[in-house]
C-alpha cells in the first residue's frame, strides 16, 4: 500500500510512499496483479503437472505401504496377496484417469465433478459431489503434510516430539505461497516434484538392477516377524481383509480429479494440454505405485499398524516411530540410510508429500469460488486476492485442515481414515454423470462418426462409473467404524449448509427486487445530533446536519449525570447554538434504550416521517485507541440500524494519533505512472 505525499525537495512533486504496515503483505504475497493481467498467469504443461497433479503422484509414496499395514493383521503369510491388490489400484487408477479425460474435454469450463453432476444429475447431486470434494480437499491437506513429516521424522527421529507443530508450520507456509498466485506458487514446487519423480524412478530401476544381477535387496525390517492380531483369517474374515486392503491403497487415486477443475488455468488449447497433462499424471503414477510395491516385496519390508507388533524391532515400540516403506526401500537399494541418494530421496519425498497439498490449494479455492458464484457459499469466497488468487478460500482451507491436524495428533494412520470416502463419492456421481451426457449427444447426433466417438467414450465413464460404485460401497464399509462415519456426517450436513445459503440468498433477492413504481419521497425528514459534550466533533456533526437542509433540526443528550448535563446545557446557552438542545431523562443511567425510545415515539404518528441520526465518532491511528473510544456509539448504531425508517451517519473527528497513519492508503497499480495515471491525495 502507497500514499501520495509532496516531496520536500520539489514543491508540487508527488512520491509514493510505502504504508507503515503494507511492507509485511508486500513481503509474502508480492506486488499485486491488474485484473487484466489475468491472462499471464496461464500455465503450460510441465508447469501445470506438479500443481494440480502432486497428490496422485506423492500418494505413491505411502499407498503401498497403506497395503501392508491392513495386510498385516492377518501376518505375515497374508504379504503374499499385495501383488494382487496392488494390481487392482494400478487398473482402477488407470480406468479413473481415462475417464476424467473425457471429462477435460466435454466441459472445459473448469467445474468438473461438481459441473457435470449438477448439469445431468440435478442441483442436488452435485451439492453432493461439492460436499465430498470440499471434505476430500481438507483431508488431502491433513493427510499429505502429516505424511511429509512422518518421512522427516523417518530420517531424523529426533523430530517426533514436535510433530504437530510441523505439521501447522508447514501448513502456513503452504497457505503463504498460494496466496502468492498459481503461477508463482507452481514454480516452487515443480523441483521437488520432478525430482521425487526422478529420484523414485532411479530407485525402482537400480532395485530391478540389483535383482536381475542377483543381489537384490533387503530392508531393515526383513528380520522382523509380525505377531497377527487376528491369526487364521479365513472365508468372509479373509475377503474382508482384502478390501479394506485395496481401500486403503486406493488413497493413491487421490488428487485424480483436480485436473478436470483446473481446466481454465491452461494455455490454450486447454482441454487438450490438460487431458495431455492428466495422461501423462496417470502413467507415471501407475509406474511409480507398481515399482514401489514391487520392491516392497522383493526388499521384505515388515511393517505393522501396532509397532509393537514387530518381533525384533529395535528400539522402545512404545515411543520411537517406524520407518515409512519407501524409506525402508530406499536405504536398501541405495546402501544404507547413510547414503547421499537416500536422504536425496527422503528429503524429496517429504517435500512432494508436503506440497501434494498444493492440489488441494488450487482444487478447494476455485470449487468454492464456483459454489459461491451460485450462490451455495458466502459471495466473499468468488473474489480474488491481491495475486488473482481465491485468496478467502485458501485461507479456510488452511485453518480447517489445521483444526484437523491438532484434533488428530498429526496420525497419517488415523487420518487416513476419514481419506477417500469423498473422492469416490465424487467419482462415482461424476461418471454416472457423463454417462447421460453421452446418452443426450448420441440422441441429438445423426453423424456416424461423432455417434461412435460418443457410445466409445460413454462406456468408458459407465465402467468408470462401475468400478467406483463398487470401490465406493467397499471404503464405506471397510473404513465406517474406523473414522469414516465423520465424513457420512460431514457431507450431509454440507449439502444442507450449501442448500441453507442458497435459500437465504434466494430469498433476500426476492425481497429487494425493485417495484414497478418509484417509491414515494418521505413526508419530512428529522435530523437528530447526538450530543454528549459541546466539542469540536459535535460542532463538526451539528454543521453537517445543518447543511442537509432537514425539515427539522435537534441535538438530544441522555442524562446519565446530572452535573455533566447541567454543563452541557449552560455551554449551549453561553455559545447560542441554532438549534434546540434536549435532554431525555433516564434514571437507570442508560443510553441505547432512551434514544430508541425516542426515535420511535417520533415517528409513531408519522409512519412516512425519516429520521436521520448523526453521530460524531472519533478516528484513532492506534489499535489499542479503539478500546477507549467510540463504545456507546457504536452499540447506538447497532441498535438504530433495524429500526424502519431511521438513517444513521457517522461524522468523523480525526485525532492526531492518525497523523502516522495513512488511512486513505492509494497504492498506484503497475504500470500507472508509465501511462501517466496520477492520483492525489486531499491536503
Amino acid at each position: 500500500m502507497f500514499s501520495l505525499r509532496r516531496s520536500r525537495a520539489t514543491a508540487g512533486t508527488l512520491r509514493y510512499v510505502p504504508a507503515p504496515t503494507s511492507w509485511l503483505k508486500r513481503l509474502v504475497l508480492g506486488r499485486p496483479f491488474r485484473s487484466d493481467t489475468l491472462g499471464e498467469t496461464l500455465l503450460p504443461k510441465w508447469l501445470a503437472l506438479p500443481i494440480f497433479a502432486s497428490d496422485p503422484l506423492s500418494s505413491v509414496a505411502y499407498a503401498t505401504q497403506e497395503i501392508l499395514l491392513i495386510l498385516s493383521i492377518g501376518g505375515l503369510a497374508y504379504f503374499t496377496l499385495a501383488p494382487w491388490v496392488g494390481l487392482g489400484v494400478a487398473v482402477l487408477l488407470t480406468v479413473v484417469v481415462i475417464s476424467y479425460r473425457q471429462v477435460v474435454k466435454a466441459y472445459p469450463s473448469g467445474g468438473g465433478s461438481y459441473e457435470v453432476a449438477s448439469r445431468n444429475l440435478g442441483s442436488h447431486a452435485g451439492l453432493v459431489v461439492a460436499g465430498a470434494l470440499m471434505v476430500d480437499y481438507i483431508m488431502t491437506v491433513a493427510v499429505s503434510v502429516a505424511s511429509g513429516v512422518d518421512n522427516i521424522i523417518s530420517a531424523v527421529p529426533e523430530l517426533n516430539d514436535q510433530r504437530i507443530l510441523l505439521d501447522i508450520v508447514f501448513i502456513v507456509l503452504l497457505m503463504a505461497m498460494n496466496l502468492r498466485g498459481i503461477r508463482e506458487s507452481g514454480r516452487a514446487f515443480a523441483a521437488p516434484t520432478y525430482l521425487f519423480i526422478a529420484t523414485v524412478m532411479l530407485m525402482i530401476v537400480v532395485g530391478f538392477l540389483r535383482v536381475a544381477t542377483g543381489h537384490p535387496p533387503v530392508s531393515e525390517s526383513a528380520g522382523y516377524a509380525v505377531r497377527p492380531e487376528q491369526a487364521g483369517l479365513t472365508g468372509f474374515a479373509l475377503v474382508f481383509l482384502l478390501l479394506r486392503s485395496f481401500s486403503s491403497g486406493c488413497t493413491a487415486l487421490t488428487g485424480v480429479e483436480a485436473i478436470s477443475n483446473g481446466v481454465p488455468a491452461f494455455r490454450k488449447p486447454k482441454a487438450l494440454n490438460a487431458a495431455r497433462t492428466m495422461t501423462a499424471m496417470g502413467a507415471t503414477a501407475v509406474v511409480m505405485f507398481g515399482g514401489i510395491t514391487a520392491l516392497a516385496l522383493i526388499t521384505k519390508v515388515h511393517i505393522a499398524e501396532n509397532t509393537c507388533d514387530l518381533t525384533g524391532f529395535r528400539g522402545d515400540c512404545t515411543a520411537d516411530p517406524q520407518r515409512t516403506v519407501i524409506s525402508q526401500i530406499a536405504a536398501a537399494v541405495f546402501g544404507g540410510d547413510h547414503a547421499v541418494l537416500f536422504y536425496i530421496l527422503q528429503a524429496a519425498t517429504a517435500l512432494i508429500l508436503i506440497l501434494a497439498a498444493n492440489t488441494a490449494f488450487n482444487g478447494f479455492p476455485l470449487l468454492t469460488s464456483i459454489l459461491a458464484q451460485d450462490r451455495y457459499l458466502p459471495r466473499q469466497l468468488h473474489t480474488r486476492g491481491d495475486r488473482l488468487a481465491f485468496s478467502n478460500g485458501i485461507i479456510a482451507l488452511s485453518l480447517v485442515a489445521g483444526i484437523l491436524i491438532f484434533a488428530f495428533d498429526g496420525s497419517t494412520t488415523r487420518l487416513i481414515q476419514l481419506y477417500i470416502l469423498g473422492v469416490f463419492t465424487s467419482f462415482t456421481l461424476c461418471q454416472a454423470g457423463m454417462v447421460r451426457h453421452w446418452n443426450r449427444v448420441l440422441a441429438d447426433t445423426a453423424d456416424a462418426r461423432e455417434r461412435r466417438a460418443a457410445q466409445r467414450s460413454r462406456l468408458i465413464n459407465a465402467v468408470g462409473a462401475l468400478l467406483t460404485a463398487i470401490v465406493l460401497v467397499v471404503v464405506l464399509i471397510t473404513k465406517f467404524t474406523h473414522g469414516a462415519y465423520l465424513v457420512v456426517i460431514t457431507i450431509p450436513a454440507l449439502y444442507l449448509l450449501m442448500r441453507a445459503i442458497h435459500r437465504h440468498y434466494t430469498h433476500v433477492r426476492e425481497e429487494l427486487q425493485p417495484d414497478d413504481e418509484f417509491e414515494l419521497l418521505p413526508s419530512r425528514v428529522h435530523a437528530i445530533v447526538l450530543v454528549s459534550t459541546l466539542h469540536k466533533p459535535s460542532q463538526r456533526a451539528i454543521a453537517f446536519a445543518r447543511a442537509t437542509r432537514p425539515d427539522t433540526l435537534s441535538a438530544i443528550t441522555v442524562n446519565v449525570d446530572d452535573a455533566d448535563t447541567r454543563e452541557l446545557q449552560r455551554q449551549w446557552e453561553r455559545r447560542a447554538m441554532k438549534i434546540p438542545l434536549k435532554v431525555i431523562e433516564s434514571p437507570y443511567r442508560e443510553i441505547t434504550r432512551p434514544v430508541v425510545q425516542y426515535v420511535k415515539n417520533l415517528r409513531h404518528d408519522r409512519p412516512r416521517d425519516v429520521v436521520c441520526i448523526y453521530i460524531p465518532e472519533y478516528v484513532v491511528g492506534r489499535w489499542w485507541e479503539n478500546a477507549l473510544h467510540n463504545q456507546s456509539s457504536l452499540r447506538l448504531k447497532g441498535r438504530l440500524l433495524f429500526e424502519p425508517g431511521v438513517m444513521v451517519t457517522s461524522v468523523p473527528w480525526q485525532l492526531r494519533s492518525t497523523a502516522r497513519r495513512d488511512l486513505q492508503r492509494v497504492r498506484p497499480l503497475p504500470g500507472d505512472l508509465r501511462r501517466g495515471v496520477t492520483t492525489q491525495r486531499r491536503s
